[in-house]
């Protein structure tokens, strides 16, 4: 395959480094979060998940983008046909409490993930075919439709995490393809008197539990309250300096749940304190800043949806984590972008930041 030299010119190392950096964050964070149970394995699967998303971004840049757009009814088709065999031959619920994963063998994925940029691409398309139209009633329902048949399969999992992203970023992308005001309005007031159906009606009970648990987990500090009771401890300890790695007493003692994924934040507030946190999230802002100029620099309407979608998909994913470990939204599991240990869920974010870096390099037409 044929490449002009000259986009090479044009990748954004900055946007690399800082990736990377918050990368080494939590490789060293894992590494401290799972001390206890033997930190080698954890740190290498780690690392060679960051190494196989590096390879997937260098394959990403070879291809130009558009090429995505072209492809988006077989991928539109590729995303269903995994989230529904997620019903037929789905595992986890014994350790999750839902069936999300697919094992093939030795190796296990969560069809979700891939669907995120899957249909990031596929909604792209669609919307900048669409982008002139709309403002039509019927048009907005059949991209309203398009989009949220996936999300319907993954509510159904139970994923509800999972579903919100894929509300935050459809929402972003229709906002920033021109959607009209009034359609806000009356999306929020049918939220608002559709919200006791879906209390009753959509969500399961232990999804209830979670949202009562989060209005006031001290009533039930040892069941449903406790994770995010001892998260919160964790990081109120951490001070400004926080106890040093390797040192806090919530992570390297067994109080902290779920802290090398979910509470990973928790792990690196108490042990680096505020002035850890503040890094990190320095560079998430840095990192999304970037994201923002790409999209707005993008030579055509596809490239600027395709990062628009990358960009809402992570930060969400940043704000829910980080809300859910100091108490501000309820738990939903959800980790933290390029910081929480997990293959697939690294993997797939290092494929957005290809997304986004192909977007960049090609941001100006080439003139032979």
């Amino acid at each position: 395959m044929k490449i002009d030299t000259r986009l090479f010119k044009k990748i954004d190392f900055g946007l690399i480094v800082v990736v990377l950096l918050i990368c080494i964050i939590g490789v060293i964070a894992v590494g401290s979060a799972t001390y206890s149970l033997g930190s080698e394995r954890y740190i290498r699967t780690q690392i060679i998940s960051i190494l196989l998303g590096i390879g997937a971004i260098v394959a990403i840049m070879f291809i130009d983008y558009n090429t995505f757009g072209r492809m988006y009814i077989p991928i539109y088709i590729i995303c269903n046909a995994m989230l529904l065999a997620v019903f037929i031959f789905g595992e986890g619920s014994e350790s999750w409490g839902a069936d999300r994963w697919i094992r093939i063998g030795s190796f296990g994925f969560q069809p979700a993930d891939f669907a995120k940029l899957g249909i990031i691409i596929c909604l792209a398309k669609v919307l900048d075919d669409k982008k002139d139209m709309l403002h039509k009633p019927m048009v907005l329902l059949k991209v309203l439709l398009f989009a949220g048949f996936p999300m319907v399969l993954i509510l159904a999992q139970p994923d509800l995490g999972t579903t919100l992203i894929f509300a935050a970023f459809v929402f972003g992308m229709l906002f920033i393809a021109g959607l009209k005001y009034k359609y806000i309005v009356i999306a929020m007031v049918a939220g608002i008197v559709t919200a006791p159906l879906a209390w009753f009606g959509v969500l399961h009970p232990y999804q209830r539990s979670r949202i009562l648990i989060f209005l006031n987990p001290e009533q039930d500090p040892m069941g449903e309250g406790y994770h995010t009771l001892q998260s919160r401890v964790a990081v109120g300890a951490g001070m400004f300096w926080g106890k040093g790695l390797f040192n806090g007493t919530s992570n390297q003692f067994g109080f902290l749940p779920e802290k090398h994924t979910d509470f990973i934040f928790s792990v690196i507030a108490e042990e680096l304190g505020f002035l850890g946190v503040t890094v990190l999230i320095v560079l998430y802002a840095i990192m999304l800043y970037k994201f923002v100029k790409i999209a707005r620099e993008a030579k055509d309407d596809f490239g600027s949806y395709l990062v628009t979608g990358v960009t809402f998909m992570i930060a969400f994913h940043i704000f829910l984590n980080i809300a859910m470990t100091i108490g501000l939204a309820p738990v939903t599991g959800k980790p933290l972008p390029f910081v929480s240990y997990g293959g697939t869920f690294m993997l797939t974010n290092m494929i957005a930041l290809g997304i986004v870096l192909n977007v960049n390099m090609r941001r100006d037409k080439i003139n032979f």
